[in-house]
This record gives C-alpha cells, sequence and structure tokens, in this order.
C-alpha cells in the first residue's frame, strides 16, 4: 500500500461523517449555576444536611455525656466507648459501636416523631382524592381490584366483562 493511501474501507458507502457537535448551552455559565443553586429542592438539601449534621453532634454528645452514665449506672460499667477486648494483638472497641448504635436509635426516633408523623398526619388531613366506594372485584387476567362495573382492567388492560 502507498504512503497516504487508504485502504477504501473509510470510502466506501457504510460508513459516515462524525456526527455534527451539539451546540453548547445558550446563556451565561455564572447564571445557570446560580438559577440550579437558587432552586427550592437544592436550597432545601443543603439545608436539611447542615441541620442533621448539627442534630448528630447534638445526639452524640447527649449520648455519651448524658445517656451512656445512666446506663453505665445501672449496668455498672462507667463508660461504654471504653469496653473492647483484644485478640492476638488487635484492638476491637465495642464499645464505640455500641454508643453509635444508641445515637442512630435516638436520630430515628427523633426524626420519626418530629418529622414522619406530622408529615403523614398532614397528608391524611390534605388528602386530594376522594375514597373508593365503589365495589371492586379481581381481574382474571393480573387479579388486581378493579370496579365492577369495569370493562377493562387499568392494570393489565385486559377486556374484561362487567358485572
Amino acid at each position: 500500500m502507498q504512503a497516504g493511501a487508504s485502504d477504501g474501507a473509510a470510502n466506501s458507502a457504510g460508513v459516515s461523517a462524525p456526527p455534527a457537535a451539539t451546540p453548547a448551552p445558550s446563556g451565561n455559565l455564572t447564571s445557570d449555576f446560580r438559577q440550579f443553586l437558587l432552586r427550592g429542592s437544592v436550597v432545601d438539601l443543603a439545608v436539611g444536611i447542615v441541620i442533621g449534621a448539627a442534630f448528630g453532634q447534638i445526639v452524640s454528645s447527649v449520648v455519651a455525656g448524658l445517656i451512656t452514665p445512666i446506663i453505665a449506672a445501672i449496668g455498672g460499667k462507667p463508660n461504654f466507648a471504653a469496653l473492647s477486648f483484644t485478640i492476638n494483638g488487635s484492638h476491637f472497641h465495642y464499645g464505640l459501636v455500641i454508643n453509635a448504635i444508641i445515637s442512630f436509635l435516638i436520630v430515628a426516633t427523633a426524626v420519626f416523631f418530629v418529622v414522619v408523623r406530622p408529615v403523614n398526619a398532614l397528608m391524611s388531613r390534605f388528602r386530594t382524592e376522594p375514597g373508593v366506594v365503589e365495589p371492586t372485584r379481581p381481574c382474571p387476567e393480573c387479579l388486581s381490584d378493579i370496579p365492577q362495573r369495569a370493562r377493562r382492567c387499568a392494570f393489565c388492560t385486559a377486556v374484561v366483562e362487567p358485572v
């Protein structure tokens, strides 16, 4: 083959030209980024992360300073963080795990009672969909509950005879 010559594959009809470059987004990069940052969900997420981190530190301090000594006074150990055992020179600090589990349970309980329960109560109070008062029957194809007067299943789209 000669220098600079092609084997003909690149010139065949089956090879297409490279795709055209996609145009850059219109608008200023800083204004687009500012708009993204000021979107409600991003700001809410950032606030939630900061508050969650601060709350986690408070809970860890309460566990280490108050709850662990109370449990230790009942159980007889003065400090859970100092609980450990050694195997072949490796130290396993299971007391730190106990403190972390207590902290997690406190955070989970607080989130449940401060966030989940009130949000569920609000959602049930402001529910917009009407309750189903029409009697239902199972679809013969997918066994989903469908209204008795239905002619087609909303889940599997099977044609059914109304009752």
